[in-house]
Order: structure tokens, then sequence, then C-alpha cells
């Protein structure tokens, strides 16, 4: 690492974020695409997180009592709502698709009811593709990352590559927390970016997520209510979320 380098990092650690912008004011010798290299060298390093024009230090994220619970007690929560959205999501499965799979525990739920048929299915949850490769007729493919012990799943800069060369007809999508302020959020800032790239891939998006998550928010979102084509719940929402399904166009199964 150079004394370039080392100073970019001291900044990031001091102030949390900074611009590629004020990196140039301070460097006007250095051209913004070698500015740009550093901020990718540092990722691929796992010191920063790369936003919209910067970046953001790791040490600087939010994590501690915000974050999500462990996934073994995520999974034993909410388990009748967990069958039944998972049970209306297997309508949805047909031979000849692409589908992605999130990571999460609900999804998991549908994992286990899948019948062995000729499926191709993606998926950055590692218990989600040990569950799947139990039929023998099904493709399963993972993502490569960094692996998130408390969600059993992966994400990352090299997640994010995998992506992109995998076509994804139908997403099956997770959140931890949904408000209509703040749209689909989770708290893990490097899970977030790998969804909202699958979003942006996928033909269409379909979220699983029970009732019990509305009405909440976490650090990070992912995605807004105009940004996925159905959503799956064991019950009718509020009137107000209807009514924005309505004028999103989003249908509520």
């Amino acid at each position: 690492m150079n004394k370039r380098q080392q100073l970019i990092i001291e900044l990031l650690n001091k102030k949390g974020e900074i611009q590629l912008q004020e990196l140039k004011e301070i460097f006007p010798t250095v051209s913004m695409m070698t500015l740009r290299r550093d901020l990718i060298h540092f990722e691929k390093q796992g010191l920063v997180v790369r936003t919209y024009g910067g970046a953001i230090s790791v040490k600087k994220l939010p994590g501690g009592s915000r974050d999500e619970n462990e996934y073994s007690l995520r999974e034993a929560e909410n388990v009748r709502s967990k069958i039944l959205i998972a049970t209306k999501a297997l309508e949805l499965m047909e031979t000849g698709r692409a589908f992605y799979f999130d990571a999460g525990s609900t999804v998991m739920c549908l994992a286990e009811r899948l019948t062995d048929n000729k499926f191709s299915v993606v998926t950055s949850g590692i218990n989600i593709a040990l569950e799947l490769l139990k039929n023998k007729n099904m493709s399963v493919i993972t993502l490569g990352g960094t692996v998130n012990r408390h969600t059993i799943s992966v994400s990352g800069p090299q997640a994010l590559e995998s992506l992109e060369h995998i076509n994804i007809d139908l997403a099956f999508m997770g959140a931890s927390a949904f408000s209509i302020q703040s749209g689909f959020s989770i708290s893990n800032y490097y899970e977030c970016e790998l969804k909202r790239r699958v979003i942006q891939n996928a033909k269409s998006v379909v979220m699983l997520l029970d009732s019990s998550k509305v009405d909440k928010n976490l650090p990070f979102t992912f995605a807004r209510f105009d940004e996925i084509d159905m959503w799956i719940c064991e019950k009718d929402l509020p009137k107000e979320i209807q009514d924005l399904a309505v004028k999103a166009n989003v249908k509520m199964l």
C-alpha cells in the first residue's frame, strides 16, 4: 500500500465516509480513475464498501444491538406463517425457469417443500443449497463470497461478481423489516447490496414476508415497494399497504 492509499484509509477510518470528489481535492495531481481504482482495491481487501461516488469504512458500518437475530432463533419464529407463505409460493414454481432463492428462514421453508423437479436455482444461502441438493433432478448454483454465520449466507464483492453472468427469471426474496417510509430493509450492508443487485437482474421479484416484520425498520433499505412484483404474506395487510400495492401495481397474495 503506497502513501496515498494509506492516507485515504486513515481519512476513511476517521470520517467514516468519503467522496471521490473530496479525494480529488486532496490529491489534485491524481486522476479520478486512479482514485476510483484505489477504492476498488480497498473493497477487495475488505476495508471499505463502495457507494455511489465514494466509499464507507467497514469500521463505521452499523451493527450491534440492531443486528438481526441468530438464524436458529429466527428459524423458530412464526413457523406457521412461514409455512403458509411457502405453500403459496410453491404455486409459482415452474420447470424451464431460472429461480433465485434469497437467504433466510422463510425462503428455506419454501426450499424444504419443493418436489424433485428439473428446477434451476441460484442461491446465496448455504443451508438452502444443501437442502435443495437432496433433490437429484434439481440444478443448484451457489454464489461465492464471504460467509455470514448469522444468516448462513454469502455476500460481498465476490457474490456481486458471481451474479454478473447469471440470468434470473423469478427471485424469491426475504427481508427483516418493512415500512411504508423505508421500504424493505435489513441490518447487513453487504447483503443489502447483494439483494439490490438480484432485484435489478431479475425479471420478476416475489417478496416472502410475514406480517410480524411490518412497521419495522433496519439500517439498510434494499428495495422500495414499487421495485417488487408480488408480496406473499400469511394474511391480509393493513389497508394503507393494500392501497400502496394497487398504486405500485404489486400483486398481494
